[in-house]
């Protein structure tokens, strides 16, 4: 079948059954020739059903092979669907900063690390933890909290976070060239000493507004992990980011965005409204977004940024 399509399946639960599966059963062209998922049962069903002998339960083993197979065939592609939007290829991209281990951000690192050649800059407890996701073909390097290190002309300045991770960190980048600041500090159970202190003199900030308290407590979260998500060693809330960006005033602080929005107990308006309130009532009327978890955020310019607000942005003073 010259015509074929051929296709390789991720999941194989209730979405592929009442989506995929019959979109592949319809179309005479369609060839299901391999299929990821880690529940045991659900590979052995669907494999079983339409013949497929290539089977993963390990999704980063999977994405390699079809990438070895691209490669071997000459269809490596060279663009990645969120990168495309910021007219960025993988290949353009210096390298991958991790702050800590947990799995929406670290999922997809090793994957990417190994078929771009992109080095991984991650703390040696994190490095640890993160050893079943590592294949040992990655570039990684290692850095401390509160040692500085260049990527480029970009110097990364790392600073202890509490989070309930196992060496959690957050980043000030600095542009040697201009000296502008950018702070990003999520997954950020409170914000200590040290975390003010790194953050406290940036030109933009990334900040994390997890949840709203009201649809934390009233979500159907496990009692578990509602305690987990609210304790100090959790996330900030849209209360507590907006007392603690007011505290990081400072008269050239252009922008925050707000990210690391909880999707069952958060909505975007809620993290605007209430983190935009507490700085008005400061008196900042600088650039105010909610980063999108879909798609990046539009590029920003720091001194667009600033020459908009113009004189009003210094009125807290």
């Amino acid at each position: 079948m010259s015509d074929s399509v051929r296709i390789a399946m991720i999941g194989a639960g209730a979405v592929a059954d009442y989506h995929h599966v019959p979109g592949i059963r319809i179309d005479p062209r369609a060839r299901l020739v391999a299929v990821c998922d880690p529940v045991p049962e659900a590979l052995e069903r669907v494999g079983r059903e339409f013949g497929v002998t290539r089977r993963y339960a390990d999704a980063g083993e999977f994405l390699d092979t079809v990438a070895e197979r691209a490669r071997a065939a000459g269809l490596v592609a060279s663009y990645h669907p969120h990168l495309g939007s910021l007219a960025q290829a993988p290949e353009q991209i210096d390298a991958i900063v991790v702050t800590h281990d947990h799995g929406d951000h670290t999922r997809g690192m090793g994957v990417f690390a190994r078929r771009h050649g992109t080095p991984l800059y991650m703390t040696q407890r994190t490095r640890a933890a993160c050893e079943k996701l590592l294949r040992g073909a990655e570039t990684i390097v290692e850095y401390r909290p509160g040692r500085a290190f260049l990527i480029g002309d970009v110097r990364v300045e790392p600073f202890l976070t509490v989070h309930d991770a196992a060496d959690p960190v957050g980043v000030t980048l600095v542009d040697e060239c201009t000296g502008l600041r950018l702070g990003v500090a999520t997954d950020l159970g409170r914000p200590t000493a040290q975390v003010r202190h790194a953050l406290s003199s940036c030109d933009l900030l990334i900040l994390e507004a997890n949840h709203d308290e009201v649809l934390l407590h009233t979500s159907a979260y496990p009692a578990s992990v509602r305690r987990r998500i609210a304790s100090s060693h959790g996330h900030l809330s849209n209360q507590a980011a907006a007392r603690f960006v007011v505290d990081l005033l400072h008269p050239r602080l252009a922008g925050v965005v707000l990210a690391h929005l909880s999707k069952e107990c958060n909505r975007p308006v809620l993290a605007r409204s209430v983190v935009g309130e507490a700085l008005e009532k400061a008196g900042w009327s600088g650039h105010l977004e909610v980063a999108p978890q879909d798609r990046p955020t539009a590029l920003l310019d720091v001194e667009e940024l600033r020459y908009r607000a113009g004189p009003s942005q210094l009125s807290f003073l």
